[in-house]
């Protein structure tokens, strides 16, 4: 199955920066109006001017999606879902919801969502660790390796894999505490739209 992202507005005047600026490439330009389809088990990065933001497709409806936001001029500050869920005083981001970085700062906006709002703050993403302790011999794909290979494809490292917000992820819990993975709610074509408070 793939995901499809596609950007849906334009942007405003970019802020100033905090702390030193990273070499951003010239090549990796904005998404702009443009559909990109992300194969099954894949990542994709792109660039995302404050005020513009990013549908993001559940193409098939069962679909999850680990979604990261890094500051463009100082990767090591980004979206935490530790400091979010305190922001917005809840488990799961809704509509109007702002999630915000490690320096409690805002980041991403939830502006649109289709679907019922079933979103995860709580998991990690999966790496080869997890695969491992599930019995996987050899190589798996995974979310944090496909973090990697995206950054580094807009010639970037992220300094490490923060929680994601996994975006159509079903995890419920109940009173006790008790987490269970269940299956995604959505449906085909389902959607999402965060939109960028800085420059990302």
């Amino acid at each position: 199955h793939c995901v499809h992202i596609a950007g849906v507005t334009g942007s405003n005047p970019v802020p100033p920066t905090i702390g030193p600026p990273i070499s951003v490439p010239q090549a990796a330009s904005p998404l702009a109006n443009e559909l990109i389809t992300i194969p099954a088990r894949r990542g994709k990065a792109v660039f995302v001017e404050q005020g513009a933001s990013i549908k993001v497709i559940n193409t098939h409806g069962s679909q999850v999606v680990d979604t990261f936001a890094f500051v463009t001029h100082k990767v090591t500050e980004f979206m935490s879902m530790e400091h979010s869920r305190p922001y917005f005083m809840g488990l799961r981001p809704h509509i109007g919801d702002v999630l915000v970085t490690n320096k409690r700062r805002p980041i991403l906006t939830l502006v649109e969502d289709s679907g019922p709002g079933v979103h995860d703050t709580l998991m990690a993403a999966c790496d080869s660790y997890r695969y491992g302790l599930l019995g996987v011999t050899g190589y798996h794909d995974n979310c944090t390796d496909n973090l990697s290979a995206a950054m580094q494809a807009l010639g970037l490292r992220e300094p490490e894999t923060p929680a994601p917000l996994n975006l159509f992820m079903n995890i419920p819990w109940t009173e006790d505490g008790t987490l269970s993975w269940g299956e995604p709610v959505t449906e085909p074509g389902d959607y999402v739209v965060p939109r960028a408070e800085l420059d990302l």
